[in-house]
Formats: structure tokens, sequence, C-alpha cells
């Protein structure tokens, strides 16, 4: 029986690598898997790549992608395996449920991968929805420069301050995030800057 998971984390945890991981597997047993990226992040070049330098072709969604349908016509085409998300946190919360779908109707796995929170503390409407609505939760652990588990993101400018206010979503790797233990990342947002 399929299940829907959601394997979410801060910035640089290894999310997208897990991901690439899993397609190989699949791939490596004659399975067909299906992979999608968030079409606003095109930093790969519309691919999904991890800082490791690996890197896969993928599909791309928007917050109007019909992924059920386009899920099931690829079914039909040809069976699916699974079916893996980068940057779930993108995902509208009517395609997380579209997603749950493809599990309960289809029977194929989804995998998700994204951020639980953004730079202040907030869910993503999708990670939201997939906390929700997903079988399994799994926490893909990075830490701190303290040595404690981050879980928590903080939003840097072009000198190192911490900012504490705009929109939620703006793309960026290392330049622009810095995965934070809950206790600094309270210190770097009342204080606006990053503790060393």
């Amino acid at each position: 029986m399929a299940k829907f998971y959601f394997y979410y984390s801060t910035m640089n945890a290894g999310k997208s690598t897990a991901l690439l991981q899993a397609a190989y597997n699949y791939g490596e047993r004659g399975m067909r898997s299906l992979i999608y990226t968030a079409k606003l992040d095109d930093r790969a070049g519309g691919r999904v790549a991890s800082r490791i330098g690996i890197a896969s072709e993928a599909r791309h969604f928007a917050p109007a992608t019909p992924l059920f349908a386009e899920v099931a016509a690829e079914h039909a085409q040809a069976p699916l395996a699974c079916v893996l998300i980068d940057e779930a946190q993108f995902l509208q919360p009517t395609q997380v449920r579209e997603l749950a779908r493809v599990v309960d109707e289809l029977n194929v796995p989804v995998l998700c991968y994204g951020l639980r929170t953004d730079f202040r503390g907030a869910l993503f409407p999708g990670s939201a929805q997939l906390l929700a609505w997903a079988d399994n939760l799994v926490e893909i652990k990075t830490i701190c420069h303290c040595g404690r588990k981050a879980t928590m993101v903080v939003r840097i400018d072009g000198h190192g301050e911490v900012e504490r206010e705009g929109a939620q979503v703006e793309i960026g790797g290392n330049e622009r995030y810095v995965s934070l233990c809950r206790r600094h990342f309270v210190r770097a947002v009342s204080e606006g800057r990053l503790d060393s």
C-alpha cells in the first residue's frame, strides 16, 4: 500500500541529495519515478541539484499545475513506482491534497522534500498541509554552528545582518540563509546579527 511522505528540514540538510538517492534506488531496480521541482527556484537550471554535485532533470510545478492529472496521465502511459517532489514547501495546499489522491487513488507513493518553516519561524502553507496530510513525517537533521540540531533558518543580507521582515519566499542558498538551533535563532532575530 502506497504512502505519503514529508521529509523536512532546514536549509543545507541534504533534502535534494536524499531525493536524488531515492530516485537512483528506484531506477537501479528498473522502476520508473517522476521528479518535480518548483518552477520559481531556477538556481539549478530547473533541475533538482545537490550541493555535493549530483543532479537530475525534473518537471516543474507552479501554483496552477494540476499535479493529480499530470501524474495520472504519466502513470496511465507507463506505471510509476513513485513521485518525488523537491522544494515541497512551495506546493499550494490544494496540490498537497492532489498528491494525497495520487497515493490513495493511484496507489503510487509520493515523497515530498522541503522546508518546514521560513526565516521568521512561520510554516510555509505547503508545509503546513504536508504536516497535516502526510502519512509519514521524517526529519532530515543538520546542525547549528554550536553543534545542536538546527531547526530554524535566518535570512541574512549582503552585510551578514539578519533580516526580520520581507517576503516569505526569496530564493537563495548559503549566501542568504543560515540554519540555526532555536536558541541561536531567537538570539539572531532579537539582536539582528548572527552569533559566533
